[in-house]
């Protein structure tokens, strides 16, 4: 089955890599280390959705998100969600939080207007998250 990102996750994220379960994205809003984690399968909406042995996956690579996240910077805190309320395609958010930052200590979602990320910041974030994470990149 082929897999096809939602367009509003495409639009507001750029790509880590494929862990073997799910597309990683990195959150396009500077003001929070914010990974997006998408099972590559179509016509999920629920974690439910998933067979036992993936849903053991994707709890695999939601731990392996946290670590990498944990080490990018300061975290006092991993905020994990899957809310589908906007996009129903399965994703799951892996968020480090940090006491003062923009949302603290409410959540992120909804929480002001995203600040995009500079290119080159991005880049050498996307570059220690890969040296984090055994991602591949999509379509190799």
């Amino acid at each position: 089955m082929r897999f096809e990102l939602d367009a509003r996750l495409a639009g507001d994220t750029l790509v880590v890599g494929d862990l073997p379960l799910c597309r990683v994205l990195l959150m396009n809003d500077a003001r929070f280390p914010w990974l997006v984690l998408v099972p590559r399968h179509d016509g999920l909406a629920e974690i439910t959705d998933l067979s036992r042995s993936d849903q053991q996956a994707l709890w695999d690579e939601v731990n392996q998100a946290t670590e990498a996240l944990r080490g990018t910077g300061p975290c006092e805190k991993i905020n994990i969600g899957a809310l589908g309320n906007i996009v129903r395609q399965l994703h799951v958010h892996v968020v480090a939080r940090r006491v003062g930052d923009d949302a603290w200590p409410g959540p992120v979602w909804g929480s002001g207007r995203p600040l995009p990320r500079d290119e080159t910041d991005s880049a050498e974030l996307i570059r220690r998250l890969r040296e984090k994470l055994p991602v591949e990149l999509p379509g190799q």
